[in-house]
């Protein structure tokens, strides 16, 4: 559990970038993981938070990643409309 409020706020960023490459099409765990690892590089680089919190983030946000119901694709029913004769 995320308890920094810098980490919540850059966990929700990740994620919600998580959620829109996979609906750009992005749908391999490999690729959605670099994009993570890139993330999370920059936060080392940047000093932005403290290593033990990057490594909390990390965890929370491959568990984010390899939880297939997180990417689940939803279909909208179609309504159907009854034409008159």
């Amino acid at each position: 559990m995320l308890l920094d409020t810098l980490t919540i706020r850059h966990y929700q960023k990740l994620t919600d970038s998580l959620l829109e490459l996979w609906d750009r099409g992005y749908r391999s765990p490999d690729e959605l993981r670099m994009f993570v690892d890139g993330y999370l590089a920059a936060l080392r680089t940047a000093n932005t938070l403290e290593v033990h919190h990057v490594h909390r983030l990390e965890e929370e946000v491959v568990r984010f990643l390899y939880d297939p119901s997180n990417f689940s694709v939803v279909f909208e029913p179609e309504v159907e409309t009854e034409f008159e004769r």
